[in-house]
């Protein structure tokens, strides 16, 4: 008789619809911090410039989403997850101009849709850390030139774990969690496209 080793639980368990998104979009993941590292280097006051006026079309391009009634019903603190006013200001501290919308942005977004892009943004908040930190090198802070990087309350890990949990639990069909995986990459490919146009922008001779 040949003994059978019992199968974990946890290699039974399926991914979390978190870790399932994780992994569909680590190629794109890399590809943006490429990015970041050839338009935008965040160690330059040009480059910190670009970025944060990057951020500043993402936000502002999901705006409305953290003030979907739907969508605060099911994060009651989205509202004030929200950065674009951050982003704002911070380009007024840099003497940045508003930069020019992009064509492209999002439109009309499923809930499933509207989830996956908040995530991106939600957790692009983690690697603000490292970012903020060369903020302070340039001599900016949370008050000054760098407030949408700033630690949120509570901290970037607890922020991430309580919308992760709530993102983990929805009930969603079929459909919602394709629309959901291929929503996060579309989110990706959107903030490398505008760091890319704000970079172009940046170094194309400006008309007389």
């Amino acid at each position: 008789m040949n003994p059978q080793h019992p199968t974990t639980e946890a290699s039974q368990a399926p991914l979390l619809r978190s870790q399932r998104v994780r992994e569909l979009t680590q190629d794109l993941h890399k590809s943006l911090e490429d990015t970041v590292g050839e338009w935008a280097p965040t160690d330059t006051l040009p480059g910190f410039t670009r970025f944060v006026q990057m951020q500043y079309l993402f936000q502002s391009e999901i705006q409305a989403l953290y003030h979907d009634p739907e969508l605060v019903n099911l994060f009651a603190d989205l509202p004030e997850r929200c950065r674009v006013k951050a982003a704002e200001a911070d380009l007024a501290d840099l003497g940045a101009q508003i930069p020019a919308a992009v064509p492209g942005a999002l439109q009309a977004p499923s809930k499933a849709q509207a989830l996956a892009w908040i995530r991106v943004s939600e957790g692009s908040k983690l690697g603000a850390a490292i970012l903020f930190k060369q903020a302070v090198a340039l001599g900016f802070s949370e008050t000054h030139g760098a407030r949408h990087l700033a630690e949120p309350e509570g901290g970037r890990m607890r922020g991430w774990k309580a919308f992760n949990a709530i993102f983990d639990n929805l009930p969603l069909s079929a459909e919602e969690e394709a629309e959901v995986d291929q929503a996060s990459r579309d989110a990706f490919a959107r903030l490398e496209l505008l760091l890319r146009t704000v970079g172009k922008r940046a170094t194309s001779p400006q008309p007389a």
